[in-house]
């Protein structure tokens, strides 16, 4: 066999050392996961180690009103906060890109502007505004909080999709006889869509897994899924919360696996 010259050697090491580095990265995101997901199995109340395999948390699970309560309650303001934030956040964009206007580079500046200062300066802010109108805190509230930081990654994720897109299109819809509506929903919007969709669901994942906000300006009687989660840390956590996280998990590794079968079953009829 021939030997490797001095600049293969280098190549093979770097390559060596990026899969290597590629499986602790990995390793470090996934195996917390897996522990999880392994401890719901677990039988002993408080997880602080291994006691023998058991199914009795999944059906313990659904018999926790509090917890499957404060799943409903998490899920019903996410998907309100992504409906909000994907409205707002494509007309904006499509503002932002399309029109010109007196104020326009400050308000491209002002967008960064909750996505860089902390959560938690946000979330007083917020609730000093609620204090003074005299408004009572709870999911309206909390709905408002999430809506805030949502919007300008919508914006900004929307406006990075159709910042490369000109107007041929839809100048040719309205050519043809398309108003302005119908140009928006059958060019307009099919055009930015895979834009829409990272922005939903990202304002759907930041909504899901916020914790400052909510805690801030949660009411007395219900509280997200997260802030129960971490109120219950201060007594230990116990399995049945291991069998739901499990179960998302899931859910959302089948909707991924769906998703990508269904794309690449549209694409191969496109090709045939």
């Amino acid at each position: 066999m021939a030997k490797l010259s001095k600049v293969q050697r280098h190549k093979r090491t770097a390559a060596i050392l990026g899969e290597v580095y590629a499986i602790l990265i990995y390793a470090v995101l996934y195996i917390p996961i897996v522990v999880m997901m392994v401890f719901s199995f677990n039988d002993q109340r408080y997880n602080y180690y291994w006691n023998g395999f058991t199914t009795q948390w999944y059906g313990k699970l659904f018999h926790n009103s509090a917890l499957i309560g404060s799943l409903w309650y998490s899920l019903i303001i996410a998907v309100l906060a992504t409906v909000i934030s994907v409205v707002i956040g494509t007309l904006g964009a499509l503002g932002l890109k399309k029109y010109e206007f007196h104020g326009k580079k400050l308000v491209n500046n002002m967008l960064y502007v909750p996505i860089i200062v902390p959560e938690i300066v946000l979330a007083v802010a917020l609730l000093i505004i609620f204090m003074n109108l005299g408004l009572s805190l709870g999911m309206g509230s909390i709905l408002i909080g999430h809506c805030t930081f949502c919007i300008p990654y919508a914006v900004v994720t929307i406006k990075g999709r159709i910042s490369g897109d000109g107007d041929t299109l839809e100048e040719a819809s309205m050519d043809l006889g398309a108003n302005r509506i119908q140009t928006f929903f059958r060019v307009t919007l099919p055009s930015i869509m895979p834009g829409v969709m990272s922005a939903a669901f990202l304002s759907f994942t930041l909504s899901v897994d916020d914790v400052v906000m909510s805690n801030m300006l949660a009411g007395a009687k219900n509280s997200t899924l997260p802030v129960l989660i971490l109120s219950m840390n201060k007594s230990g956590i116990t399995p049945d919360v291991n069998a739901l996280t499990t179960i998302m998990i899931l859910v959302i590794v089948a909707g991924m696996l769906l998703s990508n079968g269904v794309k690449a079953l549209v694409k191969r009829r496109s090709v045939v």
